[in-house]
């Protein structure tokens, strides 16, 4: 069946929310993708399924309650171009606190990486983490608390991320309200970027986290795919070709911690092709805080140079060694986000595509 073939025109009006700002620097803008510039975007195809999931059943709370639920289950939306064969397709995971937007629209208006790779003829699928936005968790512990079959203390924490906790952890700047003098974040658009923020439920899943085990799946169904993860989800790709490899051609960790491996594990990953990313002002946060980025830094080196060791083709790319400076860690959201995603997509034609060639792949809701 041919593959319908559809004209998206992209009007999008982009307004920015001002919020005072202490000290901001003015700088010039490194050139970016508009969207209200931009040719219509044709797509071969769009949609979205789910992955996984399991049947559980569920205690009565009351009359005609109980039954069977579906819980852990990973949504994922797609958008396929007309080349999209040319390459492998690229499956992007959020971090902490938020959901798949991370990579649409950037909160200044900007198309976000999504669509970017998209018009770069690169098939991007998007999945929610279990436990977040339109993906599945099993919530039977508030009901059993409810109910009184278990003590209020086996609810599960639920972390919720507050604008100061946010502006510290995406290292916006050294203190609330006062950017860095080179910041590539789009400060003028922070009230839009505080929508984004939703509670984090991950406290709930079981171990393995099911999330890395619908990702290794999901690049099972694509005949194969590169997993990009962020943050909390950094680590999601490795954690994923650690269960099953078999689909996974390429692995793209931004910005977390890079846990200790055994030396069986690392040769695992080392058969396949692995970028870790990581932006600027890595020590310049206040000690004490949520996130240590100098120490993750120097764990994600030492993971890097253990796969090299282990005959893999791992990279470190540290912008800031490029020449590139300011970026936070919504490195995707910056100004230069589209600079940054050819970096990435160089990368991948040359470590991953050159490897894979194009082929005909599988309807994804198959």
């Amino acid at each position: 069946m041919k593959a319908l073939v559809r004209t998206i025109f992209l009007s999008i009006v982009t307004m920015a929310l001002a919020m005072p700002v202490a000290a901001q620097t003015k700088q010039a803008k490194p050139a970016t993708t508009s969207a209200k510039t931009l040719a219509p975007l044709v797509l071969k195809s769009q949609g979205s399924f789910f992955v996984g999931g399991e049947t559980k059943t569920i205690a009565a709370t009351g009359p005609g309650t109980g039954g069977d639920v579906t819980v852990n289950q990973m949504y994922v939306q797609f958008q396929i171009p007309p080349r999209g064969d040319q390459h492998v397709p690229v499956v992007m995971v959020h971090g902490c606190c938020l959901s798949s937007k991370t990579w649409e629209t950037t909160p200044d208006g900007r198309i976000g990486w999504s669509e970017y790779f998209v018009r770069k003829n690169r098939a991007v699928y998007l999945a929610d983490q279990v436990s977040r936005a339109r993906s599945g968790f099993d919530a039977a512990v508030f009901a059993d608390v409810k109910a009184g079959r278990v003590p209020p203390a086996q609810l599960p924490n639920v972390i919720n991320a507050t604008h100061q906790v946010a502006w510290s952890v995406f290292r916006f700047g050294p203190t609330f309200g006062q950017p860095f003098p080179d910041q590539q974040f789009p400060i003028e658009a922070l009230e839009e970027f505080n929508k984004q923020v939703i509670p984090d439920l991950n406290a709930l899943l079981p171990n393995p986290n099911p999330t890395w085990t619908n990702m290794a799946a999901l690049a099972v169904r694509l005949r194969g795919a590169v997993l990009m993860g962020h943050s909390e989800s950094g680590f999601f790709p490795e954690q994923a070709a650690l269960i099953d490899p078999s689909g996974i051609k390429g692995l793209i960790s931004i910005e977390m911690p890079c846990p200790t491996l055994t030396a069986a594990q690392i040769a695992s990953i080392a058969k396949i092709p692995t970028l870790v990313m990581f932006g600027d002002h890595l020590s310049d946060m206040p000690a004490g805080g949520v996130a240590n980025w100098a120490a993750s830094f120097d764990s994600c080196k030492a993971f890097v140079a253990e796969v090299n060791k282990a005959g893999g083709d791992a990279q470190m790319m540290h912008l800031p060694a490029l020449g590139i400076h300011g970026n936070s860690h919504m490195l995707m959201q910056d100004r230069n986000s589209d600079q940054l995603a050819d970096l990435v997509i160089a990368w991948l034609d040359k470590h991953v595509d050159s490897k894979n060639g194009s082929r005909s792949r599988p309807s994804p809701d198959r």
